[in-house]
């Protein structure tokens, strides 16, 4: 049996395996829709940013240091270590879910279709807890609500969303924060977890929630947590990284497509306007489509010539969010069929 066979359920049955894996997604995005995130005990993303801390605060020296090349491996190592347990608890899940339904032919077209939408079912409470889009939007509007009640209520919710100080914000920064951080947690907590779960199954999109989380906690320079990530987060940053690079670029074209009319060549400029590689993308995608301004004192500003965003803006960036979770629905569909040509194709 060859990797593809253990990640993916397409590999036993190509066309009913298409089936399964996109009830599977259809569920997790209505069980997000209508009951949120499971409780913190039950969480996989919870356990992996526990594990994250905890090796962390071992590995992160508590004072600075210069080129640290035994920092950089052993954060390497653990983030290895963690993959390969998530890889492995990931691939034994998805294969007892699928255990029961590939061995046994079912004797009919009906008991074929229960044992899939059962199979469906449960796969898709377990990719549940990998995506986030009822969380980041009420989290996003609860920006807006405190924003609305005051300044400082505006600062201290918007400081659960994100990692910059908030301290000396004004409500204009604080708003444009909020959009930037629904736009670029679009990518990290919808699309690119989705993206990983249509390629590889349940391990692709448990191992990319790993390593965005893994960035999220040790992929920052300097100071953090009373330990400096230098060298210690390199790692865990460039995977990231890797993993990210085209949902960012998908999420960007998708934000582009929902709001029609935004120019391509100026996506990409502005996109690179940004110190990372890709949270540029979907957050220069939100600034275009909006027509605002969107930036970071001190590290960018995407779009300066736009406006400055307005409560209509953010209800308006919520919309497009939705329209982008309806259209990657579509997407999936398209790229689950093409897979199966392929694999039809070959076998």
């Amino acid at each position: 049996m060859d990797l593809f066979a253990l990640l993916h359920p397409l590999a036993a049955q190509p066309l009913p395996g298409a089936a399964c894996v996109l009830l599977a997604l259809l569920v997790a995005l209505a069980v997000d829709a209508r009951w949120g995130e499971p409780p913190a005990r039950w969480h996989p993303v919870v356990w992996m940013g526990r594990a994250l801390g905890a090796l962390g605060q071992r590995i992160a020296p508590a004072a600075a240091t210069g080129r640290d090349w035994k920092c950089f491996w052993l954060a390497a190592l653990a983030w290895s270590a963690l993959a390969a347990m998530v890889l492995v608890v990931s691939v034994l899940l998805q294969a007892a879910v699928l255990g029961a339904w590939v061995p046994v032919p079912p004797a009919n077209a009906l008991q074929a279709a229960a044992r899939c939408g059962l199979t469906a079912l449960l796969l898709g409470l377990l990719l549940k807890p990998l995506l986030a889009l009822a969380l980041l939007q009420s989290e996003v509007r609860a920006v807006e609500a405190a924003l609305g009640e005051s300044l400082g209520a505006g600062r201290a919710r918007l400081a659960w969303l994100v990692s910059r100080d908030v301290a000396q914000l004004s409500a204009d920064e604080v708003r444009q924060s909020a959009i930037e951080s629904l736009a670029e947690n679009l990518n990290d907590s919808v699309v690119a977890p989705l993206f990983w779960f249509v390629l590889l199954g349940l391990p692709g999109a448990a191992l990319y929630r790993l390593a965005n989380t893994a960035d999220a906690m040790w992929g920052y320079p300097g100071l953090r947590g009373g330990r400096y990530w230098q060298w210690a987060g390199k790692w865990a940053a460039r995977a990231d990284d890797a993993l990210s690079w085209l949902p960012a670029r998908l999420t960007a074209l998708l934000l582009a497509l929902a709001a029609g009319g935004v120019p391509l060549r100026a996506l990409a400029r502005e996109a690179r306007r940004t110190p990372s590689p890709n949270s540029g993308w979907p957050m220069a995608a939100m600034a275009l489509a909006l027509g605002v301004r969107l930036s970071k004192p001190g590290a960018y500003c995407l779009h300066a010539t736009g406006r400055a965003p307005t409560q209509g803006d953010a209800q308006r960036a919520q919309a497009l969010v939705s329209k982008v979770a309806m259209a990657l629905v579509l997407l999936a569909l398209t790229a689950l069929v093409l897979i199966v040509i392929g694999m039809l194709h070959h076998g």
